[in-house]
Order: C-alpha cells, then structure tokens, then sequence
C-alpha cells in the first residue's frame, strides 16, 4: 500500500498520478503529489516503477496501512528497489536486473486506460 512520497526528492512530474489505476494519488495545486484516498491503493507498485526520482515508497502489505519511520525507509536502500529490480531506467543495461515487464505490457495497457476513465 502506498505509505510516503518524499517531496524532497519528487520532482513533480506527476507520472505517479497518471499511472496510478485505483486513483490513490493527486496532484496539489502546487503539483507535489499526495496521497488522496490510501485504502484505494492496489499495491501494484506502478507509482513506483514510472517515479525516476524514487520519492515513493509502496509497503508490499496490502491490507492495511503501517506506521513506518521515513528515515528508516531512506536508510534502508528500498527506495527505488523495484525500478531497480524491475531493469527500468538507468538499470536497463544492467544483466542483474533484467526487464520482464513486457510480460505485463497488456495489463498496464488496461490499467492506464482504466485510470484515464477513473479519473473525474
């Protein structure tokens, strides 16, 4: 489920709004995203993946939002763990990481289109 956005490293790009399926994420008018209705998070880790800056930080438990220390988060090196481990971006020529998200590439079809119908 998605727990915290670092706004000191999000750029404000707003692909994690865009991509998100369930509409968990807005944009402020400021345009920093937030987190605006957290139980509609899927934990599909989209937000994640298409996040360059890694300013997000999705808890693998999908059932129920947990207290986590933000610092703790940083220090711990999973910022950017699924990007990394997905081959995407700066990690795509790296052969420790290879891309199988062409896999999903139908699914994320659907769920992009799904967002753009959700969204009011």
């Amino acid at each position: 489920m998605i727990e915290l956005i670092y706004s000191d490293l999000c750029n404000g790009c707003g692909q994690c709004v865009e991509v998100c399926p369930t509409n968990a994420l807005a944009l402020s008018p400021s345009g920093a995203p937030s987190i605006r209705e957290q139980s509609a998070c899927q934990t599909c880790f989209l937000c994640e993946l298409y996040c360059q800056r890694d300013a997000l930080y999705v808890d693998p438990d999908c059932e129920q939002p947990r207290a986590l220390d933000p610092q703790a988060i940083r220090d711990s090196g999973l910022l950017g763990q699924y990007r990394r481990d997905s081959g995407w971006n700066e990690w795509a020529n790296d052969p420790r990481y290879p891309n199988q998200h062409w896999r999903m590439d139908g699914i994320f079809a659907l769920a992009r289109g799904a967002a753009t119908t959700l969204k009011p």
